[in-house]
């Protein structure tokens, strides 16, 4: 018996009164003529009722077009890729290499800012009438205080004003405009021109102790006399920035804005990892005990940076174990 062609099958059943009515012939043609043609195997139950592109070959398609035979084979078992395996260790290696990134905590103890208020002050008459005011007459000069933000001016009779005590430059500011509207109320016509800030200190505490000697010996940027300070003096030109480094792995900066003191501390950091010291039992005790204690992270991207967090002196002070070792 020879069976009919895919074109005369298609004949067939558009003459017919239905696909419903030639099902059982439809199968057995269409799975004769994949035999026939590709060679592949049998169709498997559940799947008889669609044959409407089963006489088309699976190499004359797009490849988003797949014969439905293609889906009823036995599947066969395939070799894991190298690339799966990596791809599924990578998360791992990730969230590893996240738990072992240091957190360095930076807090800013102190911003100065300097304006000027453009008019001749009478400081006798600044001591008189004003408020939390003191006149040092051997300075030539009035030191005035406001409880918020809690900062000192120091007031010169030429009209200009230095502030210190402030946590960041945004407050400096608000301090300072608050001084020239106080000079304002006393009666002096007073503008408001040429603030800028002029020094920032901060500090932060490296998660090790640092061998400050062997340090000392390799950067020539380094100074270290220990008969005049017990901490490691190095200079940094980009930026501009002094930092004092301590053997316990706290470090003090000064520079010129906040910006320049984290970026500091970033460029300090590898040169000071260089000479860290092993941690003690007691230490890796205290450091376990943090990490537990500590919330968990919320979802963010991965990073290998240095997560620098600023803080200020309300929160440092909340957090009683704020010189312990992370």
């Amino acid at each position: 018996m020879i069976l009919p062609g895919v074109g005369a099958f298609k004949r067939y059943v558009r003459g017919s009164g239905g696909l419903h009515d030639s099902l059982p012939l439809q199968a057995v043609v269409d799975m004769a003529t994949l035999i026939q043609e590709n060679g592949i195997k049998g169709l498997s139950k559940g799947t008889h009722g669609v044959v409407a592109n089963h006489g088309i070959s699976a190499h004359s398609v797009a490849s988003h077009m797949v014969p439905d035979h293609e889906y009823c084979e036995t599947p066969q078992p395939q070799e894991p890729q190298p690339c799966s395996k990596a791809g599924g260790d990578a998360p791992m290696e990730a969230a590893e290499e996240e738990e072992e990134t240091p957190e360095i905590d930076i807090m800013i103890n102190n911003v100065v800012c300097s304006f000027s208020v453009k008019c001749h002050l009478n400081l006798r008459q600044i001591a008189l009438n004003g408020v939390n005011v003191e006149f040092r007459r051997e300075n030539g000069m009035v030191t005035m205080k406001l409880r918020r933000p809690y900062t000192t001016a120091s007031i010169w009779s030429s009209g200009r004003v230095t502030c210190t005590g402030a946590t960041s430059e945004d407050q400096a500011k608000v301090a300072a405009r608050r001084y020239a509207r106080a000079l304002q109320k006393l009666g002096f016509q007073v503008r408001f021109q040429n603030f800028r800030v002029v020094n920032v200190l901060g500090t932060c505490r490296m998660p090790f102790g640092i061998r400050i000697i062997a340090f000392s010996k390799k950067y020539k940027e380094a100074d270290y006399e220990p008969e005049l300070h017990p901490g490691v003096t190095y200079k940094l030109f980009n930026p501009k920035a002094t930092l004092k480094i301590f053997s316990t792995g706290g470090v003090t900066i000064t520079a010129r804005s906040v910006n320049d003191v984290q970026s500091a501390v970033e460029r300090i950091f590898p040169l000071v990892y260089e000479f860290r010291k092993p941690r003690t039992p007691a230490d890796e005790e205290m450091l376990r005990q943090r990490r537990a204690a500590r919330p968990p992270p919320a979802t963010a991207p991965l990073t290998t940076d240095l997560c620098l967090v600023t803080l200020s002196d309300d929160e440092a002070k909340a957090e009683p174990d704020a010189d312990a070792w992370e």
